[in-house]
């Protein structure tokens, strides 16, 4: 493998600005990465070889050069890439015509020079904590074919993990960048809730759901975040939830307050995965940050929050969407998951109730920010799980460490810190308040660092 793909995507950008490397060449690094990879992973559901050599090549007749010209960047199969069958892993839109357009995302990664290079496999829409649909099958964990990649953003991570892509494209309403960086050993973010735009993305935002979720950047290097963050943010006239919010200054992380806790009062976090949580907190302790244990309140509340709000109806708008758009068979993990939003089920009093709770609990959480620049805590309670288990109810209740920022709409990053005794990544996952992406993408770069 070319060595070149193993750096940062602001890494690779600099080397075409210094000309020691053409775009061209680092498009076809990727793809021959892709091509060799690939059938061992099932990441990529297509690769966009044709148009990004067009593009690389009109990259040597560029005078100046943008933040991230001539770089590749992947998609997940629920954005849309013009040109491109956005299929959101469903079987109604298997055949739809490609998208005219861009998600807004997309085209401003484009307008900083950056080329879509391939799209990527996720769950059947959306709703699974693994990535496997009935158009293109599963994602494996590049670490353990055995193993999910997670999920909704498998393929994604399991892609840039293996170098096919620096960075790319996921999105969130459960833990869907998060828990596939800590799956497959790489980095993501997810934003604060309005901070970017989701014009594009399938199926569309709307509803009381879309308060839980956001796209995220995905990469191997937390070095990325940081350069896609600005290129990102900010609104687009479509999406009326985005808030035009500047973004702080970097801090220094000496002199952070940080609190760190390895069980949620849900799920406890396995010893593998502790330690690791503890190793870091140890590092930012001895590199200058105040660390406590604190566990804010309100926390072991996020499991049956986060499924109230999803399952308030049931989860019929989920099956009504998918038959609307002529799905109307869905992959058995979809099928587990609207099963386990039957039991959430509500009247419009109950919905008010399930409103009430989640005011209270932002509340208090947030409160807990009155002492702590951040929380420090396990990604998940396990590294990857064996395909077809995560609906398995001794396991899916682990996924909630990362439904908790959903619920408070906070920013939240993932860095790999550690590995499992068998050979698994195991990451650490690090919030902030909101707006407050600054702090939380600091301290896994200085995290990364200290690794």
């Amino acid at each position: 493998m070319n060595p070149i793909l193993t750096l940062s995507g602001t890494a690779q950008a600099q080397l075409i600005r210094d000309r020691r490397i053409s775009s061209h060449e680092l498009i076809s690094a990727h793809l021959a990465q892709i091509e060799a990879v690939n059938p061992h992973l099932n990441a990529v559901v297509e690769v966009l070889g044709e148009s990004a050599l067009k593009a690389a090549r009109a990259v040597e007749s560029r005078r100046d050069f943008r933040p991230l010209e001539g770089v590749p960047f992947s998609v997940k199969d629920s954005i849309e890439v013009a040109g491109a069958v956005c299929s959101a892993g469903t079987l109604g839109y298997k055949n739809n015509p490609a998208s005219t357009r861009d998600a807004t995302l997309v085209r401003r990664l484009r307008e900083a020079g950056a080329i879509p290079i391939a799209r990527t496999n996720l769950p059947d829409l959306l709703f699974a904590f693994e990535s496997d649909n009935l158009i293109y099958g599963r994602t494996n964990n590049p670490y353990d074919p055995t193993r999910s990649s997670g999920g909704s953003s498998g393929g994604e991570a399991a892609l840039i993990a293996s170098c096919g892509s620096p960075f790319g494209l996921g999105s969130d309403a459960a833990g869907s960048v998060r828990l596939p960086a800590h799956y497959c050993g790489i980095t993501a973010l997810k934003p604060t809730s309005g901070r970017l735009a989701r014009t594009g993305h399938v199926p569309p935002a709307g509803g009381w759901i879309e308060t839980l979720w956001q796209i995220g950047p995905m990469a191997r290097r937390a070095e990325d975040l940081r350069t896609l963050l600005p290129i990102l943010l900010g609104p687009d006239g479509e999406d009326r939830t985005v808030i035009p919010m500047p973004l702080a200054k970097t801090p220094n992380t000496r002199g952070l307050r940080i609190g760190i806790f390895t069980d949620n009062g849900i799920l406890p976090a396995d010893a593998d995965t502790v330690a690791v949580v503890h190793k870091a907190a140890l590092a930012l302790h001895n590199d200058g940050c105040v660390v406590e244990e604190h566990r804010p309140d309100g926390v072991a509340q996020s499991y049956e929050l986060e499924m109230k709000l999803l399952g308030a109806d049931g989860g019929d708008g989920l099956r009504a969407f998918a038959k609307s758009i002529g799905s109307t068979e869905t992959h058995p993990l979809l099928d587990g998951w609207l099963s386990k939003l039957e039991q959430y089920r509500t009247d419009l009093a109950g919905f008010a109730g399930y409103w009430a709770e989640l005011d209270q609990f932002r509340n208090s959480m947030l409160a807990s920010l009155a002492r702590y620049d951040a929380i420090l805590s396990p990604v998940a309670a396990f590294p990857a799980v064996p395909h077809g288990t995560s609906i398995h109810p001794d396991i899916f209740p682990g996924f909630s460490y990362t439904m908790t920022h959903n619920l408070t709409g906070w920013p939240a990053a993932v860095v790999r810190y550690g590995t499992s005794a068998t050979g698994l990544p195991i990451g650490v996952q690090v919030a902030a308040a909101p707006w407050r992406e600054d702090v939380a993408l600091a301290i896994i770069e200085r995290l990364e660092q200290l690794a």
